[in-house]
């Protein structure tokens, strides 16, 4: 057995260990090696969950450095005061649904020069930090030997945890688990008061634990049953994911103080706005803090010759502090339904929590587990459940203004009943820490374990003949190391290519056997999906009938396999959290179509073929008539007939060169039916087998209606396409319009003379992951072409110069929008235009100027302000001239328009 049980808090503002040798069960803190200031390391029991790029003139006077990246107290201090080169809140951007975790996208704004990495190295690096510090203190007992707890988020989803897994792993950690933060802060609770546990618990029934952390806020309810072998403990409910905490106050601190360094006028860049965040968060930490001072001053730093010349100071007092922390995050408000916006993203890119008010979402938690809540208090209501004691965690609530007010909003929900008792436990800051520690010794059987498993129940989405379900695979309360079969439930999988999986879970009060089918699923929230690939031994196989087993691993995390009953093979299924796409399509569990769709794939098949089939369309130019007939209007086909169509389009392609009708109503068809590129089962894998057909051309090259027709298809599923691909259209399209945007700047490209400028265009903008330096390029060329006296249609110009410049892609993540002041130049040149004159004008400065509520993204308000007038004059639709004010979501025809396309009937674009 290992020599020491770690305990590690990876936070999100900062990280904390914990150790202790069993026997002795005593725990105590780690303090962690780090660089303090220049030539200056010190031993600290926090590490700062920030990274810093150093300057190379400040690399040898630092200790401790990870590859080019140092961590710790001087990541923190000096990052705030260097712009571009911090990393933080890693934590938050881990959980980010719709970025690509592993994608290097931090520091997030910095220019594109800069050294960036992936939220999962960073998390990687941290640990790979304090495990190097441990190693020092311990060379004879590496920590990656050690019995190591680490903490994550309770409302983190599979997918992130996942990914805290995968961190671990390459950060050399051999032997771990997983603990839910809010158990960790009440295992610490326990672990101090283990010797009188009984008398602490008297009368009380259920614990609410609130844990407000850097960057979310966990909610947790756990159940005390008395009886004389002591105390039972049970986690009955786990809130939902909920990114509000620290980072969320130390933006709202910023705010204030931006409005205070702005009076006289002076603006502040999205880089200076980054570094006064950090200077907020030192203030509140040094406010807040067990030993506070009565103030703290925080001065921005000049950027470059082009802001303020001299640093600004402005001065904040600990009651200052704790006024603006509590009227806006934990409001004695009389209305405690969250406030909901059409839109989550804030400031830094993140998708914080619409409504900041802490108190509010303590209440529909509550609320969400009414049944739960009352029978472990053993009484009958349909009123608001109320806890015998809370347990508080996080920095925050160092402030004892702050712990009283929430004590006092929450006991006034049942204003005849006593003050809610808090129960006291040692140390916020460490208190994840060495609770994690505890845990340690608990699994060995040295204390009072927590009863929990998982605190989801998780569905598998089917389509059977009856219509869309889901099944339930794993439970609510599975403990680790437990697993089911679905052997009742067989999946009839195709061999040899990719096979997608939705999962549904479900964190409220409801409690499903395994195999449950529920034909409503209006309550269950979608998860990444998960895929997997069947490659059977026996290689005859075309079909493979299997069942799902699904496992709660000891590290504490979701693992779902296919298995197959008949060889006994088994292929994991893997989340996909690259996926920026929402689809309620079920995998389909059989494979039959109503007879109206087999119809009109045999119409397909026969005019390629020339084979004939019942009621086929005699001419190749009659199909889409005939299929229409067939299947109706074709805006209503589903995506499941849809996708069907396009695998019997696919099995066409060699035949597609029979004429020049075959070539464009191929490339016509198969764009329609597999738009927009993903978004449903095997559509990546789908998307994989076409992408040959790019570099074979056509075949009819004299046709410009072939050529259109290419094009168009390429842009409608250039969603699936992946970002070498896009970069491979690019290349090929690049040489043939420079000639055609910027006439006489060089030759006419040799090799086929490519058709249809205007589609080429279109799709050039809408290849959303190229790199940004060739999208600035394309812009540049767009917008010469707008001012040329015999410029062409300025139509595909305008809509092309709208999508790549999008504050908001369509499909691709944040990390691809390109930088504000470059958008800046673009508008100035549009409006020496007019161009909101001219027909999607208007539009285009829509898309290029709205706001998200992110700096890093955002043009500066008083363009929108010169654009808003523009619009106004134009006549723009009202809720144009608000998508420029207000942070919020297109509407359906304005998302088509911008995409290009329209959505096919059960897809939904995040």
């Amino acid at each position: 057995m290992a020599n020491f049980v770690i305990g590690i808090d990876l936070g999100t503002s900062n990280s904390a260990v914990a150790q202790s040798s069993p026997p002795s069960g005593e725990i105590l803190d780690f303090p962690i090696l780090q660089s303090f200031r220049a030539g200056e390391a010190l031993a600290r029991p926090l590490l700062p969950s920030f990274l810093y790029a150093p300057l190379p003139e400040e690399m040898g006077s630092l200790q401790m450095l990870q590859g080019s990246w140092i961590c710790g107290e001087y990541a923190r201090w000096r990052g705030a005061r260097v712009p571009g080169r911090l990393v933080f809140s890693a934590k938050s951007w881990l959980c980010h649904p719709d970025i690509d975790r592993n994608a290097p996208i931090l520091p997030w704004g910095a220019s594109r020069d800069s050294q960036k990495i992936s939220p999962v190295l960073a998390s990687t690096l941290l640990l790979r930090h304090i495990a190097q510090a441990w190693k020092q203190s311990h060379p004879s007992d590496p920590l990656e030997k050690q019995a190591v707890v680490i903490t994550v988020p309770a409302s983190f989803d599979e997918a992130a945890r996942g990914l805290t897994v995968k961190a671990a792993r390459e950060a050399g950690f051999e032997s771990f688990t997983l603990l839910e933060e809010p158990q960790a802060a009440f295992y610490h609770f326990l672990s101090h008061q283990q010797n009188n546990l009984q008398k602490t618990l008297e009368s009380v029934r259920l614990v609410l634990v609130v844990d407000v952390g850097g960057g979310t806020t966990d909610l947790t309810l756990i159940k005390i049953e008395l009886g004389e072998a002591g105390p039972s403990l049970t986690r009955i409910a786990v809130g939902e994911h909920l990114m509000l905490g620290g980072d969320n106050m130390d933006a709202a601190l910023a705010r204030v103080a931006e409005q205070q360094l702005t009076q006289s006028g002076r603006k502040i860049s999205a880089t200076q706005w980054t570094q006064l965040i950090q200077l907020a968060r030192e203030a509140k930490e040094a406010l807040l803090g067990e030993a506070s001072p009565p103030d703290h001053t925080l001065s921005l730093m000049p950027e470059g010759s082009q802001l303020l010349g001299k640093s600004i100071s402005v001065k904040f007092t600990r009651a200052q502090v704790e006024e603006i922390l509590l009227d806006g995050f934990f409001p004695a408000a009389p209305e405690p339904a969250i406030q909901s916006a059409r839109t989550g993203i804030r400031e830094l890119g993140l998708p914080y929590a619409s409504d900041p008010a802490i108190t509010r979402h303590i209440y529909s938690f509550l609320k969400q587990h009414q049944d739960d809540a009352f029978a472990a208090l053993g009484e009958k209501s349909d009123g608001l459940p109320r806890p015998d004691a809370i347990l508080l965690n996080g920095g925050v609530f160092n402030s004892t203004q702050i712990a009283q007010r929430l004590a006092i909003v929450l006991s006034s929900w049942w204003p005849a009943a006593e003050p809610i008792r808090i129960l006291q436990h040692r140390s916020l800051d460490l208190a994840v820490a060495r609770g994690a520690a505890y845990y340690g010794l608990v699994r060995r059987g040295q204390g009072k374990r927590i009863s929990s498993g998982t605190s989801r129940s998780f569905y598998l989405g089917l389509a059977t003949a009856e219509g869309t379900s889901a099944v339930c695979i794993l439970p609510k309360g599975l403990e680790e190391g437990d697993m089911v079969e679905l052997k009742e439930r067989p999946l009839f999988l195709t061999v040899g290519q990719p096979v997608q999986v939705p999962l549904y879970f479900d964190s409220g009060d409801r409690f499903d056997k395994p195999g449950t089918v529920l034909s409503d699923l209006a309550s269950l929230q979608a998860l990444p999906p998960l895929r997997t690939i069947i490659r059977p031994v026996q290689k005859h196989f075309t079909q493979m009938q299997v069942f799902l087993r699904a496992k709660l691993t000891e590290v504490g995390t979701l693992e779902l396999w296919c298995v197959s009953d008949k060889t006994g093979e088994q292929w994991k299924l893997e989340f996909d959290t690259r996926s920026t796409v929402v689809s309620n399509n079920p995998i389909v569990a059989t494979r039959s179509l109503p007879p109206s769709a087999i119809i009109a794939k045999s119409f397909i098949e026969a005019v390629f073929t020339g084979k004939t089939a019942a009621e086929a369309p005699k001419s190749i130019r009659q199909l889409w008539t005939a299929l229409e007939k067939q299947l109706g209007g074709r805006e209503n086909w589903p995506v499941t007939t849809l996708r069907e169509l396009a695998e019997t389009v696919i099995e066409q392609s060699g035949r597609r060169r029979k004429s020049a009708d075959h070539e464009r109503i191929f490339f016509q068809l198969l764009g329609y039916t597999l738009r927009p590129g993903y978004g449903y089962p095997l559509d990546s894998w789908r998307v994989e087998q076409v992408f040959k057909l790019f570099s074979q051309g056509i075949e009819n090259q004299k046709e410009k209606p072939v050529w259109n027709e290419f094009w168009i298809f390429w842009r409608r599923i250039s969603g699936g396409i992946q970002r070498a691909e896009q970069v491979r259209i690019w290349e090929t399209l690049k040489p043939h319009l420079e000639t055609r945007l910027l006439p006489g700047t060089r030759k006419a490209p040799g090799g086929p003379k490519f058709e249809g400028s205007d589609e080429m265009i279109r799709l050039a903008g809408a290849l959303e992951l190229i790199p940004l330096s060739e999208k600035q390029l394309l812009g540049d060329w767009l917008l010469e072409s707008l001012r040329q006296p015999d410029k062409p249609n300025a139509g595909p110009l305008l809509w092309a110069l709208g999508r790549i410049g999008a504050r908001l892609p369509v499909y691709a993540g944040i990390d691809s929008v390109l930088e504000p002041h470059i958008i800046e130049g673009w508008i100035t040149r549009l409006l020496d235009l007019n161009i909101e004159r001219l027909d999607g004008g208007a539009f285009t400065l829509l898309q290029i100027a709205r706001k998200t509520g992110d700096r890093i993204r955002d043009v500066q308000e008083s363009t929108r302000g010169e654009i808003l007038a523009r619009l106004e004059a134009a006549d723009a639709p009202p809720i144009w001239r608000q998508l420029l004010l207000e942070p919020l979501t297109l509407e359906s025809a304005d998302a088509a328009r911008a995409m290009g396309d329209s959505l096919p009937v059960g897809l939904r674009l995040v």
